[in-house]
């Protein structure tokens, strides 16, 4: 009878596989030795496989190559990081070593290009694709960007107010993009995006904004959904919708010549999961060439903006099972070593799976439990894995210690957990004020602490100029 964990996972799914393999009686991830790990550094721990950022970046691009390729596409491929995933430096150091461009989020962002480009990381022919809903802060850190003759410099037009925002402060000509406001999923309780201009807004924008406008050039389109590049009716659908605006925008605009569809390439969230990426690249490639010929017009250079894709694969996180409750007839929770809300929040707050699995034990007998973190609060706890909501791992032995790790973490939750002090997207903390009354009962306010500056959210993230 097959009752050892290995013997459950052989007979689940297919096993080992590129990046997971056993050797004994522990875990490899991408032959790294996570028991060695864990004896040298201690639970809990997150890392970093930096090889695999690199090792995805050169998998989109050979994919797109292909793809334009099969297609005789005459268009270029340029591929950016998303930082907002991760603004870390050293994901960041790795990633533009493979001659790629970069997008941003807000303010901060900004002031991270800038110390790419000091460090010689990034130059003067790196695209810096400026999304977001942008104000004074962004938009001065842009208008400086471009100032000092970046002039691949491209804002994305959020809303009808920005152009004239960096118009004030921008002092020569630029380029511009214009964000489409697509449509949502029918599941979202929203019918369009908060974020971009709406579908038949953007033509009456340019012609009263942008075609006479001696400092504006036209240059971009892009196009996002929040589902990402799934090959869903939804998606193929909204993808047509664009390209209809895509034409009619170049039939009147003839400096516009890139359409950016954004990120959202899916990562490995199971050992189960499947995705045709060459197959969804090649239909997008094979469509907009379809749509362009029709209508007679040039087809766009294609820009990306993968993030999780990017970095997702790259991290990791260990935990030890601490101690195990009984809590009733069914329900034994494993204890680990940390806690899910603030190292693994987004398993707590969109319910987001991870690949989870043992480092160690995999000969012993399996038991279905759930797990649960060290704080006090009744949803620090993860049970979203494959079968139905179960977990399996090795049984409980308080004399053989067990190890569990989650991978494919890398993207947003250092950030969204609050890593050293910073935040998603790099939003600043606000400043802080307390308020209270005397004894006569009149309110008085004082300053807690100060809203965030660029240089203490740089420190945080290893831009130090001085290391």
């Amino acid at each position: 009878m097959n009752t050892k964990y290995v013997d459950l996972i052989n007979q689940t799914f297919y096993f080992p596989q590129e990046e997971f393999k056993l050797n004994k009686d522990n875990l490899q991830f991408h032959n790294i030795d996570l028991m060695g790990l864990v004896e040298k550094y201690g639970t809990p721990l997150k890392f970093t496989y930096l090889p695999k950022i690199s090792d995805n970046i050169a998998k989109a691009k050979g994919i797109f190559r292909k793809a334009m390729e099969k297609n005789k596409y005459k268009g270029n491929y340029y591929y950016c990081y998303c930082t907002k995933s991760s603004h870390f430096s050293y994901v960041l150091n790795e990633a533009f070593k493979n001659d790629i461009h970069v997008e941003t989020s807000s303010a901060f962002d900004v002031n991270i290009v800038e110390r790419l480009l000091d460090t010689g990381k990034i130059n003067k022919d790196t695209f810096v694709i400026c999304n977001g809903f942008k104000r004074s802060q962004y938009i001065d850190n842009i208008a400086n960007l471009i100032n000092n003759k970046h002039e691949k410099t491209i804002p994305i037009i959020d809303n009808y107010e920005e152009l004239e925002l960096l118009q004030d402060q921008i002092e020569k000509k630029f380029k511009i993009g214009i964000r489409i406001a697509s449509e949502e999923s029918p599941k979202f309780e929203f019918y369009t995006s908060r974020l971009g201009i709406g579908y038949k807004s953007i033509l009456p924008f340019y012609r009263k904004q942008i075609a006479e406008n001696p400092k504006v050039e036209l240059k971009m389109l892009h196009f996002f959904i929040n589902t990402g590049i799934r090959d869903t009716a939804y998606y193929w659908n909204e993808l047509v919708k664009c390209l209809k605006v895509y034409i009619t925008l170049k039939k009147e605009c003839p400096t516009l010549d890139s359409l950016n569809i954004g990120g959202g390439f899916p990562i490995k969230d199971s050992l189960a999961f499947e995705f045709d990426y060459q197959y969804m690249v090649d239909e997008i490639i094979n469509q907009i060439k379809i749509v362009c010929e029709e209508a007679e017009v040039d087809v766009p250079n294609i820009f990306t903006e993968f993030g999780s894709y990017t970095v997702g694969e790259s991290g990791g996180a260990i935990y030890e099972i601490l101690y195990q409750k009984q809590q009733n007839d069914r329900e034994k929770w494993n204890m680990i070593d940390s806690s899910f809300i603030t190292t693994l929040p987004d398993s707590w707050a969109i319910n987001k799976r991870f690949i989870m699995l043992p480092i160690n034990r995999w000969n012993d007998a399996y038991e279905r439990i759930l797990l649960g973190g060290l704080t006090c609060d009744s949803d620090d706890y993860y049970n979203s894995e494959q079968n139905l909501n179960a977990i399996y791992l090795p049984k409980y032995n308080k004399e053989k210690p067990l190890y569990i790790g989650f991978f494919n973490t890398g993207a947003y939750q250092d950030t969204i957990g609050g890593f050293g002090g910073i935040h998603h997207c790099l939003i600043p903390q606000p400043k802080h004020i307390l308020i209270d009354k005397d004894e006569n009962g009149i309110i008085a306010s004082e300053l807690f602490s100060e809203q965030q500056t660029a240089d203490e959210v740089l420190e945080i993230l290893g831009y130090n100029k001085n290391k």
